[in-house]
């Protein structure tokens, strides 16, 4: 369950994403925050640390919160964030579907393990999907996930939202996501899929994801065409 805090930190961040508060202005003022959302001055703080974390404003000190954020071209994964595929697709306001390639349940070989993070003999789903924006498939997702973590896991489901089923109909709490950025070569397999116009090279995040027992439940590598994405973060020089 989201704390009220990340709630108020979603409902600002979308308004600074639809244009309610505007680049390069600042935000009602705290106390008018407070009465907006019914609850403390520790809450809006915490709030507003989330939205400075993600790079969307900056505190000014005598003059309030100014909105830093602008919006890109592309289409924007942040990767301080843990983001659903359709909540990065609505938030930049684009038509998207999932389409699922492979459903499968094996067993982690040694090698495996050593390539996903997880135990030998684990009993795992194999799941690779299809990520289409605007008619056009522009990542692969290749996934493993831990079969006791997922039960009554299927295809539909998978189309829809995996995490939305985790965090929704069996309650669990994502905590954590370990993210590697690099360049790959596009694949055979890559091109089957995607529409990848004349690109010979993906950018490919892999991800390592743990609920709130600490259980390790993902390992993702997803494969997005470079012409397409961006992946944001925001770095904090501390003094």
């Amino acid at each position: 369950m989201r704390t009220i805090y990340y709630e108020i930190y979603e409902d600002l961040r979308d308004k600074i994403l639809d244009g309610t508060y505007a680049y390069q202005t600042y935000m009602p003022a705290e106390s008018q925050l407070i009465k907006m959302y019914q609850c403390s001055h520790n809450t809006i703080r915490k709030s507003i640390s989330v939205l400075m974390l993600h790079g969307f404003v900056q505190p000014i000190r005598g003059k309030g919160v100014l909105v830093i954020y602008r919006p890109e071209r592309r289409a924007n994964f942040v990767l301080g964030d843990i983001e659903t595929f359709k909540e990065a697709a609505a938030r930049n306001g684009l038509v998207a579907q999932t389409k699922v390639l492979v459903f499968e349940h094996i067993t982690a070989s040694e090698s495996l393990a050593e390539l996903t993070g997880f135990m030998p003999g684990d009993e795992l789903l194999h799941l690779e999907r299809v990520r289409i924006f605007e008619n056009e498939a522009l990542i692969r997702d290749k996934s493993f996930f831990l079969s006791s973590a997922l039960p009554g896991l299927t295809p539909r489901i998978a189309e829809d939202s995996v995490y939305a089923y985790a965090e929704n109909v069996l309650g669990m709490r994502i905590v954590t996501s370990n993210r590697t950025v690099t360049v790959d070569y596009a694949t055979a397999e890559d091109r089957d899929a995607m529409d990848l116009l004349d690109f010979d090279m993906l950018a490919v995040v892999t991800n390592h994801t743990f609920n709130e027992q600490g259980v390790m439940f993902e390992s993702t590598q997803s494969r997005h065409r470079p012409d397409f994405f961006t992946f944001h973060d925001t770095a904090v020089r501390g003094y």
